[in-house]
C-alpha cells in the first residue's frame, strides 16, 4: 500500500524528498508528544491537529501547517493524497509504531499536523460581523471537550463568532481541536477578559444574554433576532458575578427533573438553535 501511495504522489507531481521516521526516540516524534502539554505549546507557539477532517478544515481556514506526519498504512479513505498535496509544510512519513506513539486517538487515521498558533483579539471581529450578529461568550470553560463541542454547535448554527473569556482551557488543546471536529478553524474565535468583552459588546450595541438557573424568563421567551451574545459559564459555578450584573438579559432553561443544570455545551446548543428558529421564522 505504501508503494502504491508513493507512486500516486509521483503521478500527481509531488516531491518524494520527505523523511521517513522509524525510531521512537526521534526528536520530531518527541516534539509531537510534548505538544500535548500546554506549557510546551505556549513556549513553541505550535499545536497539534490530528485527523483527516480536522486537518482539511485547518487547510480550508488557511491555518499555517509546518509539518505533516503521515502513516499510509493507517489511512481510512481515498482522499488523503489530495489533502497531503495541499500541505506546504514538511511531509514526514512514519512507521505505524511511531505514529501510534504520537497519536492521542484509539484509532488513528494516519495524519497529524503541527501548526502555528494564531491568537486573535476582539478587534479582529469588527470588520467580520454582520448586522445583528449571533455570538457566544464562553466564560471560564474548564473542560476541553465542552469548549470543542460549543465550537461545533456554533459552526452548525451559523454563529458568527465565539469569544473565549477568562480561559481555563487552552483553545489549542488537542482535545478542543478533536471535540470541535476542526470547527475551531471555521468559526472566528477570539480571546479576551470578561471586562474587555463586556466593554466591547456594549460598544457594538450587542445585547448580552446571561444563562443562569435563577433567571425568571425562559430562553424561548426572549427575542434573539437582533445582535446578541449568549454568555455561558462553568457547570459548577456558572457565570461570573460581573457577567451576570452587566448582562442585558437573564434567561433559564426549564429543568423538570431532579438535575438542576445541563452540560454547558448542551445548554449552549439549545439556546443557539432557539436563536436560529427565531431568525429563520423572521426570514420566512
Amino acid at each position: 500500500m505504501v508503494l502504491q501511495f508513493q507512486v500516486a504522489l509521483l503521478h500527481a507531481g509531488w516531491r518524494m524528498d520527505r523523511l521517513l521516521i522509524t525510531s521512537l526516540e526521534n526528536d520530531r516524534v518527541k516534539e509531537v508528544v510534548h505538544l500535548r502539554e500546554r506549557n510546551f505549546r505556549d513556549k513553541s507557539n505550535l499545536f497539534l491537529i490530528e485527523g483527516y477532517r480536522e486537518i482539511l478544515r485547518a487547510l480550508d481556514g488557511n491555518v499555517p501547517i509546518t509539518r505533516l506526519f503521515i502513516c499510509p498504512e493507517l489511512f481510512l479513505g481515498e482522499n488523503e493524497e489530495a489533502l497531503i498535496a495541499r500541505c506546504k509544510g514538511q511531509i514526514i512519513e512514519t512507521s505505524s509504531k511511531v505514529f501510534h506513539k504520537m497519536s492521542y486517538r484509539d484509532r488513528p487515521d494516519g495524519l497529524i499536523a503541527v501548526a502555528k498558533q494564531e491568537r486573535r483579539d476582539l478587534a479582529y471581529l469588527e470588520k467580520l460581523l454582520p448586522k445583528n450578529p449571533l455570538l457566544v461568550v464562553a466564560e471560564a470553560i474548564e473542560k476541553p471537550g465542552n469548549l470543542g463541542t460549543i465550537l461545533r454547535s456554533a459552526d452548525a448554527s451559523g454563529c458568527d463568532a465565539v469569544i473565549v473569556c477568562n480561559k481555563c482551557t487552552d483553545i489549542f488543546n488537542p482535545n478542543v481541536v478533536r471535540a470541535s471536529v476542526g470547527t475551531l478553524f471555521t468559526v472566528p474565535v477570539v480571546e479576551a477578559t470578561t471586562e474587555e468583552a463586556l466593554v466591547w459588546l456594549k460598544k457594538q450595541n450587542i445585547a448580552i444574554l446571561a444563562t443562569m438557573p435563577q433567571a425568571k424568563a425562559l430562553y424561548t421567551e426572549i427575542d434573539m433576532q437582533k445582535g446578541v451574545a449568549i454568555a455561558v459559564g462553568t457547570e459548577q459555578l456558572g457565570l461570573s458575578n460581573l457577567m451576570k450584573k452587566e448582562a442585558t438579559l437573564q434567561v433559564r432553561i426549564p429543568m423538570l427533573g431532579t438535575a438542576d443544570s445541563l452540560n454547558v455545551a448542551m445548554a449552549t446548543t439549545l439556546i443557539l438553535y432557539e436563536a436560529v428558529r427565531q431568525r429563520h421564522a423572521r426570514a420566512v
